[in-house]
């Protein structure tokens, strides 16, 4: 009974850290407003290792249409440019020596129908990963009963599981219903 649980409340913790993953990814994807998470994930070479941005500088939205990036060390400052200017982000960095600015442009109909096919893609990809978990956690419970453990036990379990797995795919439905109402805002 105790291993049970065990199982349940991994499926649980792992299920969790999905949905943390998940918020993360969508968080990458601009919804026309300016915010840090956009260069999240941006690594920088930096005294010859590759360095995430937010590791050597400062980063901050003055208005909800910019994004200003203060490095640590005046010397890098070309070096984050180029990196901004190679991350596909769709984005043109203006340097002034000491700090880049970077304006977010507003999206057009054209260009919010694509951020939320992309943030749809994130949500199967989290479903599958959830749906994943529960295979796991079932696999695991059926095996407790080669050690002994009673049949009508583990299908009780398989019913926890997958109400646990309903719940997380129901909230990752109501993540994507609030960021493609983000996105698709004018």
């Amino acid at each position: 009974m105790e291993e049970i649980e065990l199982y349940l409340e991994d499926a649980k913790d792992t299920m969790e850290g999905a949905i943390k993953h998940l918020i993360i990814e969508l968080g990458k994807i601009r919804a026309g407003k300016a915010s840090p998470q956009m260069l999240e994930g941006l690594q920088i070479d930096y005294y010859g290792s590759m360095t995430p941005l937010q590791n050597v500088a400062t980063i901050n939205t003055p208005d909800a249409r910019t994004i200003a990036i203060k490095p640590f060390e005046r010397k890098i400052i070309n070096d984050i440019e180029k990196a901004i200017r190679n991350g596909n982000l769709g984005f043109s960095p203006s340097n002034d020596g000491e700090m880049i600015r970077i304006s977010v442009p507003p999206l057009n109909e054209e260009r919010r129908r694509e951020l939320a096919k992309r943030a749809k893609n994130e949500i199967e990809t989290a479903k599958i990963n959830i749906r994943n978990i529960r295979q796991d956690a079932n696999n695991s419970l059926r095996k407790l009963t080669k050690e002994g453990v009673a049949e009508d036990l583990i299908k009780l379990s398989e019913d926890r599981v997958q109400k646990l797995t309903d719940g997380f795919v129901s909230k990752v439905e109501q993540i994507y219903s609030a960021k493609e109402k983000e996105i698709m805002e004018v």
